[in-house]
């Protein structure tokens, strides 16, 4: 019998692994453009497009899993996972490139949907909180040491390099996945798969796949293009870049650990004065352009707000689901993944757009919309489970 720490630690190295694949395109935006000769812009639409597949195939993956056992589902997608990032790495053009990356998207949502399954299995009741914020946290330790490492490799050997890291620790992962996780798990019994759909039925749910979807778009109007912000908005050298992201990725990481505690209280009210936060932070970034270190601050506190809600809200997604729909486990636990790359497309589409027509300067102003918008929705959401 596996202890709960092996398999916790397994998990979030699966959270880690797909959030290097996911979030390097960042750090190596410009070696990319100069790689397949095409412009930076080009490259930042692979950001988006890898955002809009893995939030249309997560939902449609999630009902054809149905009772199936999760352990067997769960090593296909890894095997799948792995063979996407080996297409990435020997890709000889842009177009190779995106279909890598296309197949990648396909199998990132509903991995991490089962990860977080998995969690809420084999986590005592006290301590799902704590595992959810630490799968989380695989990817905010993805942005911590993976982008920033992946970065340095890029410069250094090659981007392709980078690719064939995450395939080496992806496999080395999943097979320890498969000696050490339940092989029983499955979701509640249903009379048929589409009932899983029927969560969406549910007030609560509909206002609250709004939140990670605006409050991830306001962030990625920013967050996609930070290495020209760094260099080109806020004139720091080139070598900064990767100490900065280091910082940012940190702070991240810190968001996702801090996730982890206001969920245990009411989580759901605390983040209203995190998008607040967060408003200030996106609207203060380009009036700062010309101070760097202060500039430098307010992406700081943009990297510690982003993720502050996701223990919050897959707690509340878990809750609603256990409570009132059983067989729509693993679509509960996708809810916040699908959402949260919804909003990476639209925000990253957003600062693509913005970039283009209004330059750097204007990608703060873009994303400060979107979190006032989610500032209502959470508020009028706070509301609604009030008179549930």
């Amino acid at each position: 019998m596996q202890s709960f720490k092996t398999r916790s630690f397994i998990l979030v190295a699966i959270g880690f692994i797909l959030g290097m694949s996911e979030f390097i395109m960042v750090g190596i935006l410009n070696d990319l453009a100069s790689s397949f000769h095409v412009g930076i812009a080009s490259v930042g639409l692979l950001v988006t497009l890898f955002a809009i597949v893995y939030a249309i195939a997560t939902p449609i993956l999630t009902i054809m899993v149905g009772s199936h056992r999760l352990y067997r589902v769960m090593i296909l997608l890894l095997i799948i996972f792995i063979a996407g990032n080996v297409l990435t790495a020997i890709a000889p053009n842009y177009a190779i490139l995106t279909i890598s990356r296309i197949l990648t998207a396909i199998v990132s949502g509903i991995t991490v949907s089962i990860a977080i399954t998995f969690s809420a299995v084999i986590a005592p009741r006290e301590k799902r909180a704590w595992l959810v914020s630490w799968v989380f946290s695989g990817f905010s330790i993805a942005s911590v040491f993976g982008v920033p490492l992946g970065t340095w490799m890029s410069g250094t050997f090659g981007w392709r390099s980078v690719f064939w890291l995450i395939v080496i620790i992806s496999i080395v992962f999943t097979i320890l996945f498969v000696l050490s996780l339940p092989r029983d798990v499955r979701q509640g019994k249903m009379d048929h798969f589409t009932q899983q759909l029927s969560i969406f039925k549910d007030k609560r749910i509909l206002l609250g796949i709004l939140l990670p979807t605006l409050n991830l778009a306001g962030v990625y109007v920013v967050y996609t293009y930070l290495r020209p912000i760094i260099v080109s908005g806020i004139n720091f050298p080139e070598s900064f870049v990767t100490p900065i992201l280091f910082v940012y990725g940190f702070a991240s990481l810190a968001s996702n650990q801090v996730s982890g505690r206001i969920a245990n209280y009411d989580g759901l009210k605390t983040i209203e004065k995190v998008y607040i936060l967060q408003i200030v932070a996106l609207i203060a970034l380009p009036l700062l352009f010309r101070l760097s270190w202060l500039a430098l601050a307010a992406l700081v506190i943009l990297g510690f707000t982003m993720y502050l809600q996701n223990s919050p809200m897959q707690l509340f997604y878990l809750e609603v689901a256990e409570t009132d729909y059983p067989q729509s486990m693993v679509m509960a636990s996708s809810l916040n993944s699908i959402f949260s790359n919804l909003g990476i497309a639209i925000g990253s589409a957003t600062g693509g757009v913005m970039v283009s027509s209004l330059g750097l300067s204007s990608l703060g102003f873009g994303g400060a919309v979107y979190t006032v918008l989610a500032l209502v929705i959470l508020i009028t959401l706070n509301h609604v489970r009030k008179i549930k």
